[in-house]
């Protein structure tokens, strides 16, 4: 039985050690288009499987709840980053992690792929958010080479917008329905990278496209878009975007990567009814800064 499993997203290698009695493989298997060989390239984070972690004193920091699927993110005794993961009130998950983000430790009691994907998730942001890589709560398509980014708050029509390119815009593809990656390479090239985290939606592609356009969404009775610029184009990308923003150093990773994207990147707001001409004047105004 395989112990210890190596993964490459976004161009950057982890690993699973499993340390525990149970088989962790069987909660991998979308992870598989991302699997690598054993390598000698340094994982930016090695997260370790155990049957139990200890006792510690957990002082909470914040919580957050998306639709029952909650993170308490807080610190033990001795200031190592702890992070509990519940859904529907009940705890599945504890991960206790260094001060670096590099070594992590998971216990599950249930659920375990929940558990498996909430580690994981958590760990490659913190882990990445110094390296301008961010992972971005969107939905993204694939249309003539380029990425398109759709954002926005829970419930806004992120996915439904994804389903009106598929569906009224020839050779339109989704890429990853709810946790891309998004990295700026060092000639401020964008590119978006689909990723083994896509929410309700299964779609866990190990593609990559240059960013044709980052998207902001918002309900409205009529059809409109417009281009946004400095700090408008910032603070559209901010709520997208995760990490511990209250941690100092990842705080400013995260800043350092959504400066980059403000400037580089074609950043729109829509504000659409859900409807087929919302995704063709998104995709023609868009397209027309490709060209």
């Amino acid at each position: 039985m395989e112990k210890k499993h190596y993964f490459r997203v976004a161009g950057h290698v982890f690993a699973i050690e499993d340390e525990s009695e149970r088989d962790v493989t069987p909660w991998l298997e979308h992870y598989q288009p991302f699997a690598i060989s054993q390598t000698d390239e340094e994982p930016v984070f090695t997260l370790y499987v155990k049957d139990k972690l200890g006792k510690h004193t957990f002082q909470q920091e914040i919580h957050q709840d998306d639709d029952g699927s909650e993170i308490m993110a807080g610190s033990i005794e001795d200031g190592r980053p702890c992070f509990k993961f519940l859904l529907q009130g009940h705890r599945v998950a504890t991960m206790l992690t260094d001060q670096a983000y590099r070594i992590a430790e998971l216990s599950m009691s249930c659920c375990q792929q929940f558990g498996i994907d909430n580690a994981l998730m958590v760990m490659y942001a913190l882990a990445t958010a110094q390296r301008q890589t961010a992972l971005f709560h969107s939905s993204v398509v694939s249309y003539q080479g380029k990425g398109y980014m759709f954002l926005g708050k829970s419930g806004t029509g992120k996915s439904t917008h994804s389903s009106l390119w598929l569906r009224h815009i020839s050779g339109t593809e989704l890429v990853n329905d709810d946790n891309p990656v998004v990295r700026v390479l060092p000639d401020n090239e964008i590119r978006v990278y689909g990723s083994p985290w896509s929410g309700k939606t299964p779609c866990y592609r190990n593609v990559d496209y240059p960013v044709g356009a980052i998207v902001l969404l918002s309900q409205a009775p009529y059809n409109r878009i417009e281009r946004l610029v400095k700090i408008k184009a910032y603070a559209a990308l901010v709520p997208s975007i995760s990490g511990k923003r209250w941690d100092k150093d990842i705080a400013e990773g995260l800043h350092q990567t959504e400066s980059l994207l403000a400037q580089h990147a074609p950043i729109f707001h829509l504000e659409c009814l859900p409807d087929g001409d919302a995704a063709r004047l998104c995709c023609e105004t868009t397209k027309q800064e490709n060209e």
